[in-house]
């Protein structure tokens, strides 16, 4: 009798957690606030490490952290899903494809990037200042790899994939995108412009990486490439924050080219590239039937 008993209560426990685990609102929360706090708590003993060593012992040190780190966060991803939604995270399996992908995001950051520069150039905006050398490269790395893992797990992985499989595609999209935009409204040189911004080319063009993918290596690769582009290759401001890059490429003339003192991802040039390609991933992905139509469910799959 008493087994029964014990038996009963148990899975009445069960059934409570498997409802409590499917409501969109709870699960939404429980994903992005753990995720997110997580990579901000990474950043401190990273912080702490660059500080306390000397230079001789200090990249390898610097990238054993941050593989820890990383394997940290896409460890804590992993288990969220299978607690939550009681599967294997497919979204983030690395072998074969999504190798692929994140080296095809890398890539395309890469290119990007590159091509707002020559923009630039073609305007008048950036300006060739020669080789710097690679004494920064090591730390826009580290930035890059822990931003391109951390954010995209939280942002993507953690708030649009929910929103999305609550309300569709789009509202997904809207609000990732303001969700991001916010986030970066404390960084240094924030305006209502570099807020827009943020939120058109890399909200709106990282959610589209993963609709067109549904893997998660994809924008992990763009966000990596783009970042470490932007501040280790050409030494531009990232999101307010200054980096020394392997070439000298100053900017200046008219704050909505430049992007002032937020850095180029605050130009209008940034902002015309980034959605244009947008617009296209979205394209195939709805040709593709990868775009889910506007709902509204408050109970989410197991």
């Amino acid at each position: 009798m008493e087994s029964l008993v014990t038996t009963q209560a148990g899975l009445a426990k069960a059934g409570w957690w498997h409802t409590l685990s499917r409501v969109a609102v709870i699960r939404l929360i429980v994903f992005f606030v753990v995720l997110r706090e997580v990579y901000q708590g990474v950043q401190y003993p990273l912080e702490a490490i660059s500080k306390m060593l000397p230079d001789a012992f200090l990249p390898p040190v610097m990238l054993a952290a941050t593989a820890f780190f990383s394997l940290v966060m896409l460890g804590l991803y992993v288990l969220l899903v299978r607690v939550f939604e009681r599967r294997a995270a497919t979204e983030l399996s690395f072998r074969g494809r999504g190798g692929r992908l994140a080296a095809l995001g890398a890539l395309f950051g890469f290119l990007l990037f590159c091509l707002i520069y020559g923009v630039l150039f073609v305007l008048g905006v950036a300006h060739w200042g020669g080789r710097a050398g690679f004494g920064g490269a090591l730390i826009m790395l580290i930035i890059a790899i822990i931003s391109g893992i951390g954010e995209e797990l939280a942002y993507r992985g953690g708030f649009f994939r929910i929103v999305e499989e609550s309300m569709g595609t789009l509202v997904a999209i809207i609000l990732s995108a303001a969700l991001f935009a916010y986030f970066h409204t404390g960084n240094p040189g924030a305006t209502a412009v570099s807020t827009i911004a943020i939120a058109l080319e890399a909200g709106v063009l990282l959610a589209a990486t993963y609709v067109v993918s549904r893997n998660l290596w994809l924008p992990i690769g763009l966000h990596f490439g783009w970042n470490f582009t932007e501040g280790g290759v050409f030494g531009a401001i990232v999101s307010g924050k200054a980096f020394h890059g392997i070439f000298k490429v100053p900017l200046s003339g008219n704050v909505l080219l430049t992007g002032g003192a937020f850095g180029p991802e605050a130009s209008l040039v940034a902002v015309a590239v980034c959605f244009t390609a947008a617009l296209i991933l979205i394209a195939i992905a709805i040709r593709n039937g990868r775009w889910k139509p506007l709902t509204f469910r408050l109970m989410l799959e197991p």
